[in-house]
């Protein structure tokens, strides 16, 4: 009890905030669903997700698109960590969108 009381304590002190600070990501304007993308456009985003296989990019659709790893670079990209990290505001094209099974695919070669 006495750990809860403290962490309370510490809650309601105003103006403390330990986290680091949140950079808002500016999305494209006018593209708010899958409907929106066009295979060819090219929009601002942010890396959500890295996995051995890509990256999911945040286009500000409500879902995730897919930078897959022989995407991520003009170069042979072994490990996608390397190249992209959590959080980092990336440019990408869309490269196709699947509206029924709700798939984005991306590159962000040649940008």
């Amino acid at each position: 009890m006495p750990t809860l009381t403290d962490i309370m304590a510490e809650l309601a002190k105003p103006g403390r905030d330990p986290r680091e600070k949140f950079e808002v990501v500016q999305f494209a304007e006018g593209i708010n669903t899958l409907e929106d993308l066009k295979p060819g456009m090219v929009l601002p985003g942010v890396v959500t997700n890295i996995t051995a296989f890509g990256a999911f990019v945040d286009i500000g659709v409500h879902q995730d698109g897919l930078v897959h790893v022989s995407q991520l670079s003009d170069n042979f990209v072994k490990n996608p960590w390397d190249v992209v990290k959590l959080q980092q505001h990336v440019t990408v094209r869309v490269l196709d969108v699947d509206l029924q099974r709700r798939r984005i695919s991306l590159t962000m070669k040649g940008l």
